[in-house]
C-alpha cells in the first residue's frame, strides 16, 4: 500500500509506473486493480523458525534475480523503488547490477533483510522512522506513504455505510491481510454481545480467519452494531468511521497517525527483529496509544481497557491529538520526489 502511495505521486508527475511482486501474494490483486500492469516472480517469506522452509526461500530468492533483470531490461526503468515484500532483494540487486538508480523504502523501525543488504549500494533509503544506527548522506527520513484515500475518509460517509448511528462510538478491529488469529478470536468473544457494550464494532477479519470469525459472530447470533468484512484494500471509511482502533502495531501505525486515531496496539510477537513492539512504543510514547501483550489477551480485560477508553471523551480527543503529532501527510510526495531526483528528472 505504501509503494501504490507513492506510484499515484509519480503518474501524477507524469511517470509511467510498473510493478514486480510475488506471486501469490496480495499485491498480485492490488496492483492491477489500481491500475497499474505487474510482473511477477516465484518468492517466498524467509521463515527463519524453520530451516527447510527459509533454505527454500533463500533458494527462490536467489533464482528470481535472473527473472528481476529480465523484467529490467523488458521495463527498461529510469529508476527502482524497493517498496518491500519478497521482491525487494532480487529486483533491487537486479537494479544495482544492471547500473539502474536504486530507492529504497523502509516501513518499520528495524531494516527488513533486503535492505540491510543493499543500504549501501543504493542512491537513497527512505526511513519511516528516525532509526538508531542507520545513518549515511543517504538515508532520509520520510515518514511512511500513506495512500491518498487514507486521508481523505470522511466521516459521516463512512459512518453511515456501516449503519453507526449519531453519538455512538466506534471500535475497529484490524490485523492485517490475511488476519490475526488471536486478535480476532478474543474480540469475538470480548464484544459479540450488544447488552454488553454501548459502541459498535467493525471487524476486518482478514482473508485466512474470515470463515472462523463468520463461524463464532453466527453461534452468537449475528449480533446488531458488529460488522464484519473479510479484508478492506483501503482502510479510509474504516478509519474515518472509528473512535479507536485494535490491532496490530506493523506499518500501518502511520495511517493511525496519519487520521488522528486512537489504539490498543498488540505487536505481533514473532515480527521480525521484535518491530512491531518498536512500532507500537512510538506511539504509545507520545500518548497515542495503549499497548497490550498478544499473552496478555482475554476478553474480560480487553473489553473492560476498550470501554473505559471509549467511554472517556477526553483521554480520546488527548490520544487523538498526540497520534496527530506523529503525522507525515507529505511522506508519499516526499519519496515520490526522491525517486524523481534519483531518475534524473526534475521534481
Amino acid at each position: 500500500m505504501p509503494a501504490l502511495a507513492v506510484a499515484d505521486r509519480l503518474r501524477s508527475k507524469g511517470f509511467e509506473v510498473t510493478f514486480a511482486g510475488a506471486r501469490g501474494r496480495t499485491e498480485a490483486e492490488l496492483v492491477p486493480r489500481a491500475g497499474y500492469p505487474i510482473d511477477l516472480l516465484d518468492l517466498a517469506g524467509i521463515d527463519r523458525r524453520n530451516p527447510v522452509k527459509a533454505a527454500r526461500a533463500a533458494g527462490l530468492a536467489a533464482m528470481a534475480v535472473p527473472g528481476a533483470r529480465k523484467i529490467l531490461r523488458d521495463r527498461r526503468p529510469d529508476v527502482v523503488m524497493g517498496g518491500g515484500g519478497f521482491v525487494a532483494g532480487p529486483a533491487g540487486l537486479a537494479a544495482i547490477t544492471l547500473g539502474i538508480p536504486l530507492v529504497l523504502t523502509e516501513a518499520d523501525r528495524h531494516l527488513g533483510l533486503a535492505n540491510r543488504l543493499l543500504k549501501g549500494r543504493a542512491d537513497v533509503l527512505c526511513l519511516a522512522f528516525d532509526s538508531p544506527g542507520v545513518s549515511g548522506p543517504n538515508v532520509v527520513v520520510t515518514g511512511r506513504p500513506v495512500e491518498k484515500a487514507v486521508l481523505d475518509g470522511d466521516r459521516d460517509r463512512a459512518r453511515s455505510r456501516f449503519g453507526i448511528g449519531e453519538g455512538r462510538k466506534c471500535l475497529l478491529i484490524v490485523g492485517g491481510s490475511l488476519g490475526a488469529r488471536s486478535i480476532n478470536r478474543v474480540a469475538v468473544e470480548a464484544f459479540a454481545d450488544p447488552a454488553s457494550r454501548d459502541f459498535d464494532v467493525i471487524q476486518i477479519s482478514g482473508v485466512r480467519d474470515h470463515p472462523e470469525v463468520g463461524d463464532l459472530l453466527a453461534s452468537a447470533g449475528d449480533p446488531v452494531g458488529y460488522t464484519l468484512l473479510e479484508y478492506e484494500p483501503d482502510l479510509g471509511d474504516c478509519l474515518a468511521a472509528a473512535d479507536l482502533v485494535l490491532g496490530r502495531s506493523g506499518g500501518s501505525v502511520f495511517e493511525l497517525a496519519a487520521t488522528g486515531t486512537p489504539a490498543i496496539l498488540v505487536p505481533y510477537p514473532h515480527a521480525t527483529g521484535d518491530h512491531q513492539t518498536s512500532n507500537a512504543e512510538w506511539m504509545a510514547s507520545a500518548g497515542a496509544a495503549v499497548i497490550v501483550a498478544d499473552d496478555d489477551l482475554d476478553p474480560v480485560g480487553l473489553k473492560a481497557l476498550a470501554s473505559d477508553l471509549l467511554d472517556d471523551d477526553e483521554r480520546l480527543r488527548d490520544m487523538a491529538a498526540a497520534s496527530s503529532s506523529l503525522a507525515r501527510p507529505d511522506a508519499a510526495e516526499h519519496v515520490a520526489d526522491l525517486v524523481a531526483d534519483a531518475a534524473g528528472v526534475a521534481s
